[in-house]
């Protein structure tokens, strides 16, 4: 997951101590509730309480769709995890992911007035998570999950979302997936690439890069020009060392066995892996007009710096703030919920993603707004080879 809302290539220096002081200043944590409905009067509290509140009750019992009527379920998203995956961190448990969750409930709140409450789950068995979200249905419009590790996240938001009537949406994969794919669209677009022969090679099957293949295949590449790599090497058919169900189905027929021998003459590199795992020689093996997203956290695959370094003709995306291109899911997860909410969907589905891919590429194509660019010191950045992504 990369949520930083800084300024567009804004060098920022936090101490740990800035850091903890802006969390325990005045009341601790970064959320609290207020009420919608004035308070003041004894009247006020009975209508809000009983015997007021009896009529309402009634009304949903007769018919539930009136929950968002009456409720905020219409406007209410429960950002949930169990910390076996938080940031960059790992596995700290539960407790731990509160600042992050809460943090992301903020971000709902700041960039498309989404009520959410943050949930932290103290199990790290998948069943024991399913069986404890599962019942939450009625009290919200969505369900938002996050740090989960993976392949479990697979198993996790695959059965919430056949048990629920909600969207379930697991950010670190599909929001990551969206934001990237919408960098790629218009990365294609100003090298003049068509989908169906374009190749791409993605470093990382963990979540994020599972959800990535899934996405662009949707939207049109061809699956045996998709490469999957991971810590072993290329995932293609027949392999058995460090398989699962996900990775299976992107495996390939393909005699190529590492990332380096991928990469030559490939079009487009994603990776979701590690610091240092794209090499310089590894770019200019690549095709002419390469594009990088080098997403890994907090490193890249490989710097901007050294990508250029390497060739002169490479478009490049990071996580990073302090670089053009930065794939930031506070693009996304806001508005995506945002818009589901809004027309009380029951799921967030492919069509979803990629009209949301494409809303934000098409973004990127349009000038700057005003308040814009005040947010960002009045940055007002161009569609181009430094821009394919939206602030």
């Amino acid at each position: 997951m990369n949520d930083r809302v800084d300024a567009p290539n804004a060098r920022f220096s936090i101490t740990d101590q800035e850091a903890l002081q802006f969390h325990s200043r005045g009341r601790p944590g970064k959320l609290e509730i207020m009420p919608t409905k004035p308070m003041a009067t004894q009247r006020d509290l009975s209508l809000a309480y009983s015997p007021g509140v009896a009529v309402p009750v009634k009304s949903i019992a007769a018919d539930p769709s009136t929950a968002f009527d009456y409720t905020t379920r219409g406007n209410m998203v429960a950002v949930i995890s169990n910390g076996t995956a938080i940031l960059g961190l790992g596995n700290l448990g539960a407790l731990a992911s509160k600042p992050v969750m809460e943090g992301k409930a903020v971000l709902f709140k700041r960039f498309a007035d989404v009520d959410s409450i943050d949930l932290e789950v103290g199990t790290e068995d998948p069943d024991e998570f399913i069986n404890a979200v599962k019942y939450l249905g009625p009290s919200f419009g969505g369900i938002n999950l996050e740090d989960i590790k993976a392949p479990e996240c697979f198993y996790i938001e695959e059965r919430l979302r056949e048990m629920m009537d909600i969207p379930v949406f697991h950010d670190d994969q599909h929001g990551t997936a969206i934001i990237a794919a919408a960098g790629m669209i218009n990365a294609m677009d100003l090298t003049g690439r068509d989908i169906k022969t374009t190749r791409l090679v993605c470093n990382g099957a963990g979540a994020a890069g599972i959800a990535c293949l899934d996405l662009i295949k949707a939207m049109g590449f061809e699956p045996a020009n998709v490469i999957l790599c991971d810590t072993k090497g290329v995932v293609y058919r027949g392999r058995q060392e460090g398989m699962n169900q996900w990775k299976s189905a992107h495996a390939i027929e393909t005699p190529l066995r590492t990332l380096e021998d991928a990469l030559k003459d490939a079009d487009i590199f994603f990776g979701l892996s590690a610091k240092g795992a794209l090499t310089p020689d590894m770019v200019r093996s690549m095709a002419p007009n390469p594009i990088i997203f080098a997403m890994a956290n907090p490193d890249p695959e490989i710097t901007p710096e050294d990508a250029k370094k390497a060739r002169d003709d490479v478009i490049i995306a990071t996580g990073r703030s302090d670089y053009p291109n930065q794939v930031n899911n506070v693009l996304g997860f806001p508005y995506i919920f945002r818009g589901a909410l809004d027309v009380r969907a029951k799921t967030i589905n492919m069509e979803m993603k990629i009209a949301a891919a494409q809303a934000l590429a098409n973004l990127a194509r349009e000038d700057v707004p005003d308040e814009v660019a005040a947010a960002y010191r009045g940055a007002r950045p161009r569609y181009g080879r430094e821009y394919i992504i939206p602030v």
